[in-house]
């Protein structure tokens, strides 16, 4: 059933463009007397060069480690005393810092967040830390099967010269040439106004957002970082099989994927409806109630989607043990051709949109949660009355797009298939 918009109320958060190119959306809220501060860069992991992955992520884990006016103790000193902690966090497009602070601690934690952003000098003993600790989550890392299973699986769908076929910490052969000298260029080329997002959400008023961002970031020098995001792979035409045999693992992690469409395409919620309903939705979707709740054989069987700048994956994930390895994929292939052949029931899809539209209020419930979306919002150029909207999107998804979706996507001879652990098969097409 659609919701008609016209009496709602929605965020309806301030926007402001400084002269530079810095967005910035600010929402007032009075739940307490807290802000969340979000600020997001177009310098993610598609900017790694290709023969070095990982330089985005190494960036992100030293860039608060002092700029030009505060040393690394200061920061931490600064932010410790007022409570805060940082979240930086790197996606294949984008790093972002973000944090929570008191509504009277604003205007000191937002301009030393901004010198993070412009000015980090990135100590040499800071980075040699960094790097230490980075490399022990590689090995870490190489030592689990599920996190084994899903670069690879990547690797698989989109192609080890791709940026997302790379590995977005870097390699250990990577990270050792990492210096200030590769870290420092990457800063001054891909950060820049042009491709900042800064939201900020909590008990401050918009017009005094606005004069403390501009006042932090109004004298940044104006420049972009536009560049040509990487293509979206081809549709794949044949059947992918990796095995990497862990044996001293107790457990196998089974990847099993495609790739589907860009956030801005049409079909966008067909797919989001399809993915709910085949491996998120209740207990796991149908996947998880097959292999899961009925066979019994998997400790965890879920779908994730995650449509991006370019054509994202669609993911299948499973953990089993090994002696049940076969059946789990033989049960994913199962479930795949049903969905593509029969589609979903009408049932199936009223549950999934009124799952989706009841989530989008709770989410909205904390300002950590509206900045977040309004920073999709910024990046894949939504709307300010997106929240609004999409109730309606979601709804106005018929059965037929959903089953075209599904029929156009989901083909076990064309899937790619990525398993790891304590298993091994010699009729693979492809091992290690």
């Amino acid at each position: 059933m659609n919701m008609p918009t016209s009496g709602l109320v929605g965020l309806n958060p301030t926007t402001t463009i400084l002269p530079n190119g810095v967005r910035l959306l600010a929402k007032q809220t009075g739940t307490t007397p807290a802000v969340t501060i979000s600020l997001t860069v177009r310098a993610g992991s598609v900017h790694d060069p290709l023969e070095l992955p990982g330089v985005a992520f190494l960036l992100s884990r030293v860039i608060d480690r002092g700029t030009s006016g505060w040393s690394a103790d200061e920061i931490a000193e600064a932010l410790d005393i007022r409570g805060v902690s940082l979240r930086v966090a790197v996606t294949r497009h984008t790093l972002s810092i973000s944090c929570d602070c008191l509504a009277e601690d604003f205007d000191t934690v937002l301009q030393l967040l901004a010198d993070v952003v412009r000015n980090p000098v990135i100590p040499e003993n800071e980075l040699v830390t960094r790097r230490g600790e980075v490399l022990t989550a590689i090995r870490q890392d190489q030592d689990s099967p599920a996190t084994v299973a899903m670069e690879r699986l990547m690797k698989l769908l989109y192609g080890a010269t791709h940026p997302y076929g790379q590995p977005t910490k870097g390699t250990p052969a990577s990270l050792g040439q990492m210096g200030r000298d590769r870290l420092q260029p990457f800063h001054r080329e891909h950060f820049a106004p042009g491709g900042l997002s800064v939201v900020v959400v909590g008990d401050v008023m918009s017009d005094h957002v606005a004069e403390v961002v501009t006042e932090a970031f109004g004298s940044w020098e104006p420049r972009t970082n536009d560049v040509r995001p990487p293509e979206s792979p081809e549709p794949a035409t044949t059947r992918r099989r990796v095995v990497i045999p862990m044996m001293n693992k107790s457990q196998s992690d089974i990847g099993y994927g495609f790739t589907t469409v860009a956030r801005a395409d049409p079909e966008y919620y067909a797919y989001w409806l399809m993915s709910n309903i085949f491996g998120q939705y209740g207990m796991g979707g149908r996947l998880g109630q097959s292999i899961r709740e009925r066979q019994g054989m998997a400790y965890y069987a879920f779908c994730g989607f995650e449509a991006g700048v370019i054509a994202g994956p669609l993911i299948v994930r499973a953990g089993v043990s090994g002696d049940n390895v076969d059946k789990a994929v033989a049960s994913i292939d199962a479930e795949v051709a049903s969905l593509a052949a029969d589609g979903v029931t009408d049932d199936e899809l009223a549950n999934s949109q009124r799952y989706l539209t009841g989530s989008l209020p709770r989410q909205l419930e904390t300002n950590a949660g509206i900045a977040a979306f309004l920073q999709e919002v910024q990046q894949f150029d939504l709307g300010l009355d997106y929240d609004l909207r999409v109730r309606d999107l979601i709804d106005r998804v018929t059965r037929d797009q959903v089953n075209e979706a599904a029929r156009l996507t989901l083909a076990p001879e064309r899937a790619a298939v990525v398993i790891a652990g304590p298993y091994q098969d010699s009729t693979d097409d492809q091992v290690g």
